[in-house]
């Protein structure tokens, strides 16, 4: 199973997020890395792979592309969430896997050539129209998508754990490729994803606290 850190941007540095509350995200400075500038950041901690949500964009007050491509060149593979509406909002760049998020673009879905959906939610259901996850993942095996992620936003940054009944069996349910974040706080942890089929879990807050080595975070697998 792949590990991929997770940074948030916002006012062009990266922050740390709680539960989603995102107008009172701080600069990260209190974790493994003393600068929270991105490019800084990325090069301190050094992964494998990087999961970015540009938090400005999402917000419709801001844009980090710039930062967004430079980070991306740093790492073996960049998963990216700016808030597109659209799919002409796509970077398209090399060595980015775009987002398209339920978010933010819950109602065109079905129309985007591929990438990633991002099955965003709070609780145990999605937003914006509250179904269970495995609505969307059944409608997603149709769709173009290359594979998607369960973003539980309301656990980011709380090291909450792993609600096995709502993630249990939903690999089957898309047959692609799925990835999870949000509250993920222990080795055990990444332990009960992999055994639930999941390929790959987004971190940070474990990492900076020293519960998930970063020793995996670069080597970029878990096993």
């Amino acid at each position: 199973m792949d590990l991929i850190l997770a940074v948030d941007l916002k006012d062009g540095l990266v922050v740390h997020g709680t539960s989603g509350k995102r107008k009172s995200y701080r600069p990260l400075t209190w974790g493994l890395s003393p600068s929270a500038e991105p490019g800084k950041y990325i090069k301190i901690l050094s992964p494998r792979y990087l999961y970015i949500a540009d938090l400005d964009r999402i917000m419709g007050v801001g844009d980090h592309s710039q930062q967004i491509r430079a980070c991306s060149a740093l790492v073996d593979a960049c998963y990216v969430d700016r808030g597109c509406r659209t799919p002409q909002e796509y970077l398209n760049a090399p060595g980015i896997i775009d987002i398209a998020a339920t978010e933010t673009t819950y109602n065109s879905l079905p129309d985007y050539p591929g990438g990633y959906l991002s099955v965003d939610m709070r609780g145990e259901r999605v937003l914006p129209n509250g179904e269970h996850p495995r609505e969307i993942l059944a409608k997603a095996r149709d769709w173009n998508f290359e594979g998607a992620i369960i973003l539980n936003i309301g656990a980011v940054g709380t090291g909450s754990g792993i609600n096995i009944p709502l993630l249990s069996g939903l690999k089957e349910v898309l047959g692609k490729p799925l990835l999870y974040g949000g509250g993920v706080a222990t080795p055990g942890d990444l332990d009960t994803l992999d055994s639930l089929g999941f390929d790959g879990a987004i971190v940070a807050t474990a990492v900076h606290r020293g519960s998930i080595p970063l020793s995996d975070l670069r080597r970029g697998r878990w096993s």
